[in-house]
């Protein structure tokens, strides 16, 4: 098999007719897109259905994309978007401050389920992606933005020191401790996991 095809090259296609190519974007960015949407609202289903609208607008859209910024921060735009239209068509008022990228929490956490998407594997995907958000959600406001920054913007220890203002130790170190209490909150959901299936 050759190299992924990078987002780049999935848009072309995209924008050449090929539907399958966007749902391939849709794979690679459904997890952050969700994420970005849960910053706003706080239901599980409301985030994916509103994460979906989301999608749908951007591929309606996406013939005027001209790659001036990332892919994912074009969608990242329009997710927010959607889900502040979303908030206002339910009589609810959306925050007045937008999200930040470095919030826009979305942790593999190290762990990445195989394709075969089995019933049983995607509960335990959604599963764990409760899990990271809500424990991202009761961090200490210096690690969630470490952790944030490194794994969903993928900045560099340097930079990641450079925003936070402070030694690339104390970033490795928050980020260290973000991941170990991931690591434990899901410890005991993918142990289940591995006894159910033995």
């Amino acid at each position: 098999m050759g190299e992924p095809e990078t987002d780049h090259m999935l848009v072309e296609r995209v924008q050449k007719g090929d539907k399958r190519a966007f749902d391939l974007l849709v794979r690679r960015y459904q997890h952050k897109v969700v994420s970005v949407i849960s910053r706003y609202i706080s239901d599980w289903s409301e985030c994916q259905d509103v994460a979906q609208e989301a999608f749908i607008r951007a591929y309606r859209a996406i013939g005027a994309f001209r790659g001036d910024s990332a892919f994912y921060t074009w969608v990242y735009r329009i997710a927010i978007n959607t889900a502040k239209n979303h908030l206002v068509s339910q009589g609810r008022r959306p925050p007045t401050d937008d999200v930040s990228i470095d919030d826009a929490v979305q942790l593999d956490a190290g762990i990445r389920l195989k394709d075969s998407a089995t019933p049983e594997r995607e509960l335990l995907r959604e599963e764990i992606e409760r899990t990271v958000f809500a424990t991202v959600e009761q961090l200490p406001e210096e690690l969630r933005k470490a952790i944030t920054l490194r794994e969903v913007d993928g900045l560099s220890y340097e930079e990641i020191a450079e925003q936070m203002q402070c030694p690339i130790g104390t970033v490795r170190s928050r980020i260290f401790r973000a991941r170990e209490a991931i690591d434990t909150q899901l410890r005991p959901l993918l142990t289940e996991n591995e006894v159910s299936r033995s």
